[in-house]
């Protein structure tokens, strides 16, 4: 676990870029908490919950997929037992405050993205960069450069579980850092980061969907995040 440094930091996309559910762009205020340098991978799931996952992509430290949100959740309230600290699915605003890490940009590197710098389809490119490879798999943790916070996968690999209910836009949006799960639909939650077998837009800082919290898939995992001391 990492520490992330608290502040404010504008949320969504400005107006005139991003797709319709990341608007109206807006002030948020957090502060400091902890996130996990990588994405769970299978040997962590395997030694917090006692068995393996059933993942497509089979191998110890490639990350955990196909888990649905409870899933998550439980993992999270095992592991705050083990180490005694509470750890959580991350609010969505701490999500893109991670991963942006101080930048302002598409991506927290810059204006674009490349497959030597994420996993996504690089088939399909972003602005101008040349195409990649598709891997059409999940890779290990620590395989492409951290962002200036130390995390790794913000964009790609696979998409993250957040506490949020999925709401269609930012409309009455809290801007305290906290999870927004008053109204909005509870059957789905959100998810952040884009996958594997994404387009490179997908993979924005803003970029966000919803799946079932029901559910699990192989394009779906998660990040453990922490209060601090």
């Amino acid at each position: 676990l990492l520490t992330i440094p608290g502040g404010t930091f504008q949320m969504g996309s400005i107006r005139g870029q991003g797709l319709a559910e990341e608007h109206p762009q807006h002030r948020v205020r957090l502060d400091v908490f902890w996130a996990g340098r990588d994405l769970v991978t299978q040997a962590q799931w395997k030694r917090v919950m006692g068995k393996a996952a059933h993942c497509r992509f089979v191998g110890e430290s490639l990350p955990v997929e196909n888990v649905s949100w409870h899933e998550a959740q439980a993992f999270c309230q095992r592991l705050s037992k083990m180490i005694d600290r509470r750890c959580h699915l991350p609010a969505e605003s701490q999500w893109e405050h991670a991963c942006r890490a101080g930048g302002v940009g598409p991506f927290h590197w810059g204006d674009t993205i490349t497959a030597e710098l994420a996993n996504y389809c690089g088939e399909h490119v972003y602005a101008a960069e040349p195409r990649g490879p598709y891997r059409d798999t999940t890779t290990p943790a620590g395989t492409f450069p951290a962002n200036a916070y130390g995390l790794h996968d913000m964009h790609g690999n696979l998409w993250e579980w957040c506490q949020d209910n999925w709401h269609d836009d930012y409309s009455g949006a809290l801007g305290d850092g906290f999870s927004w799960t008053t109204r909005g639909d509870e059957s789905l939650r959100v998810v952040r980061g884009g996958s594997w077998h994404d387009v490179p837009g997908a993979c924005r800082s803003a970029a966000r969907a919803s799946y079932a919290a029901e559910c699990g898939d192989d394009m779906v995992g998660f990040r453990v995040f922490a209060d601090p001391d």
